[in-house]
């Protein structure tokens, strides 16, 4: 059925709502609230911030985009199925399925633009935090004045449940401590749980614990009115210093008449019945799966990614003819290869090991590691005084340990 009228922002929100609400009524299952609530949220960022390319899901200087609270992962798969990738419809339709790549929760083994698999609510965070590192600790080492090759930014939705887990306490705390500035997360403020509203007893005043952790912290952003959104993103990105939290107050499951704002469309299939009436709701009088073309026109970022991939790649030639050896080495680091000199210095330090014959513990025997691997970077439960670094000096940081809660590093990834 052809739209007469202009597509605006909310008819393209509109799609993630219908494409989310019909796979989980499909499925018989799911989370259907969350990305009807974050669909105003999501479009603003992707549309107008997200830098990606859906043609090369892997392309290094992408933005990064985690759901965190990955039980609301119609969000994710609408948004790579609508802007491009391949990502089909048909995989949207067996959402939950065995086999599909749409699984309950994102699974970063089943689709390469899912950038981690979250599960566990705010291990998503963590992970965004560990990406974030990423970017600045290659930033501190690859960029140069004429030439900056490393500049992307981390972006994460996140919700209560990954609000109340201590594991975003840690990371939180370790983002504005390392002053990940290119770490924006986008808290889905709602009041309401799978068990009802959260007001009573989940009574953080979370702006200002994340305050106190050193980030810079929007409250009260109207997660439904687009341009408060993009004001506030862009507000997001001038401090260099400071990851960005932004409050994002929602209704989960906007659209749906009669259980939006209730937990009753928190982690179940609406119905015929309350599918049917938001779809009136919505004034979108589409069938289930039906996207009209305007829609999909509205939201293809195959051509603005190409071109910013393009860009970076031209960009990137000049970095490689005025430094060869770094960017020989950022290859490298690309392509997770060992160093050319590495099977040589692995045994010389077996070798003096075994001649030697010191009593070590552990981590002072991976100093070995980090002495042939320069972007290794470990972490110590205790604190040590020969593993302190300040963080001001990333690029000081290579081949050295630095010291912050074990379980929380073991989510960074790698660089």
């Amino acid at each position: 059925m052809p739209n007469p009228d202009p597509v605006s922002r909310r008819d393209l929100a509109n799609a993630i709502r219908a494409l989310s609400m019909d796979a989980v009524e499909a499925a018989k299952s799911g989370h259907p609230g969350m990305p009807m609530g974050m669909a105003d949220i999501a479009e603003v960022l992707w549309n107008d911030f997200l830098s990606h390319n859906p043609a090369n899901p892997k392309w290094f200087n992408r933005d990064r985009f985690v759901l965190s609270n990955g039980h609301g992962s119609m969000l994710l798969y609408s948004l790579l199925h609508l802007t491009g990738y391949a990502l089909p419809i048909e995989e949207l339709k067996h959402f939950r399925q065995l086999h599909s790549k749409t699984a309950g929760h994102p699974e970063a083994c089943e689709f390469p633009a899912i950038e981690t698999t979250t599960g566990p609510l705010g291990q998503g965070l963590a992970n965004a935090v560990g990406m974030a590192l990423a970017e600045k600790v290659l930033a501190a080492r690859f960029n140069r004045p004429d030439c900056d090759i490393v500049d992307h930014y981390t972006y994460v939705c996140l919700g209560d449940g990954c609000m109340m887990e201590g594991i975003s306490h840690e990371a939180a705390s370790l983002a504005g401590r390392l002053k990940l500035g290119k770490l924006i997360a986008l808290y889905d403020d709602n009041g309401i749980s799978i068990d009802g509203e959260v007001q009573g007893w989940f009574t953080d005043d979370t702006p200002k614990r994340f305050e106190a952790y050193g980030w810079e912290v929007l409250r009260d952003v109207d997660g439904h009115n687009s341009e408060a959104v993009k004001a506030a993103l862009v507000s997001a990105a001038i401090d260099p210093d400071k990851p960005t939290l932004i409050c994002c107050k929602t209704i989960i499951g906007y659209g749906a008449p009669h259980k939006q704002g209730t937990e009753a469309c928190h982690g179940a299939p609406l119905g015929k019945d309350e599918v049917a009436a938001a779809r009136v709701q919505l004034n979108w009088p589409y069938p289930p799966f039906e996207i009209p073309a305007e829609i999909y026109a509205g939201w293809d970022a195959r051509g603005t990614g190409a071109e910013r991939e393009a860009q970076w790649n031209s960009l990137f030639e000049k970095y490689a003819a005025s430094h060869p050896d770094l960017a020989a080495e950022f290859k490298r680091r690309m392509a997770r290869d060992l160093p050319a000199e590495w099977q040589a210095h692995a045994e010389a330090y077996v070798r003096k090991l075994q001649a030697d014959g010191p009593v070590v513990a552990s981590r002072k025997a991976s100093d070995g590691a980090r002495c042939v691997r320069p972007e290794v970077a470990g972490a110590d439960r205790r604190l040590r005084r020969s593993g302190r670094f300040e963080p001001d000096d990333l690029e000081g940081l290579e081949g050295r340990q630095f010291v912050r809660r074990e379980r929380e590093l073991r989510l960074l990834r790698r660089a």
